[in-house]
């Protein structure tokens, strides 16, 4: 299976599930982290995910 960038978000939200699930105070970081990243990916900003 080769990994694109459609497939890099819903990876990211599985694991901030998971983290939240674990951790449920790191709530607010993982939310912020996933919509940077997201918004990141979305934009084509990031390159270097682009296999």
């Amino acid at each position: 299976m080769t990994l694109t960038v459609a497939h890099i978000s819903p990876i990211m939200s599985v694991i901030a599930g998971l983290l939240i699930l674990i951790m449920p105070r790191l709530l607010n970081l993982v939310v912020a982290i996933f919509l940077i990243l997201n918004g990141l990916i979305g934009l084509g900003l990031l390159k270097w995910l682009h296999m």
